[in-house]
């Protein structure tokens, strides 16, 4: 199978329909069905369903999808990096994460201080699934995530299953985000039992939505009031002006200072945050001087945490 076949495939996919694959493609219909016939034929199975109401996907048909996307991405950024003369000295660095502001902050340190003569960066704050499958499928150089007693037989597995190793960058005792103006806000300690009248903040983690993908300590734990966000600005809002919470590293970023208070949770579970990296790869200059920002940030946020 070809390049143009795969892509062809992908598109009467995200159409639902081989005549609006065409139309958008501006090739015929008839190329379109000939290049799904020879995939169906060279791989053995059937990919799409067809009825009164269109096509749809066969189960065979999905993961061969999921395959094809993988294999059209490399291509294309295989040709993006070597795009032509003046195109070869172009670093790329790309990071997939769970949502931590140190690895922001870390990442847009490198940008402003990166003296190349050109470069490709890109950062993604995702669900844990995702921060797995695109270092998995080479879409990132490393992801952030982190383990704990709870998470670890699972996500180890996972990360076991996609030949990706964890490094430790930091462990921390989970501490609770609230607003400053928040009932508990000047305690010293909090326990399980104190957060029982207030809502829970989360980030949302899509059809992996179990405890074992969330990105809190003892997510397990029940909670009769929850609010799910993607995305750590809402999450921000939410804590400096509700009386919700959330539980995380402690690790407070700059721009969670002004009205946001941590307190440390009184509980045995322990946060091991760390980057995944593909063992099948080696990690190249850029992603190493990415590494050493990153942990320069965590350490001076650890230090500033400990003089309060």
């Amino acid at each position: 199978m070809t390049l143009q076949q795969l892509r062809y495939l992908i598109a009467i996919a995200n159409h639902g329909s081989i005549s609006g694959a065409a139309h958008s493609l501006y090739v015929s219909q008839s190329s379109l069905s000939v290049a799904v016939r020879d995939i169906e034929r060279e791989t053995g199975v059937t990919i799409f369903e067809r009825s009164n109401r269109g096509i749809t996907l066969t189960n065979d048909g999905i993961e061969l999808l999921g395959y094809a996307r993988q294999v059209v991405e490399q291509a294309d950024l295989m040709a993006q990096r070597y795009a032509g003369p003046g195109h070869g000295g172009a670093q790329r660095l790309a990071i997939t994460s769970q949502h931590y502001a140190f690895v922001v902050e870390a990442f847009l340190e490198l940008a402003e201080e990166y003296e190349g003569d050109g470069y490709n960066f890109s950062l993604r704050e995702t669900r844990t699934s995702e921060v797995i499958e695109d270092v998995r499928d080479f879409r990132s150089d490393l992801g952030v995530l982190y383990l704990s007693t709870f998470n670890e037989s699972v996500i180890g597995h996972a990360l076991e299953d996609a030949n990706l190793s964890f490094n430790l960058l930091f462990t921390a005792q989970p501490h609770v985000f609230i607003s400053e103006n928040h009932p508990l806000a000047q305690r010293s300690l909090v326990t399980i039992d104190d957060l029982t009248d207030y809502p829970r903040y989360s980030f949302e983690q899509g059809s992996n939505n179990s405890f074992f993908y969330a990105e809190e300590p003892l997510a397990e734990l029940p909670h009769e009031k929850r609010i799910a966000v993607s995305d750590r600005g809402t999450l921000s809002n939410l804590l400096a002006h509700h009386n919700g919470y959330t539980i995380s590293t402690g690790v407070l970023s700059s721009e969670m200072y002004t009205g946001i208070a941590s307190v440390p949770l009184q509980t045995t579970e322990r946060m091991r945050v760390g980057y995944i990296v593909h063992n099948e790869r080696q990690l190249s200059e850029l992603a190493e001087r990415y590494i050493e920002k990153l942990s320069l940030f965590v350490e001076g946020y650890q230090l500033a945490a400990a003089a309060l």
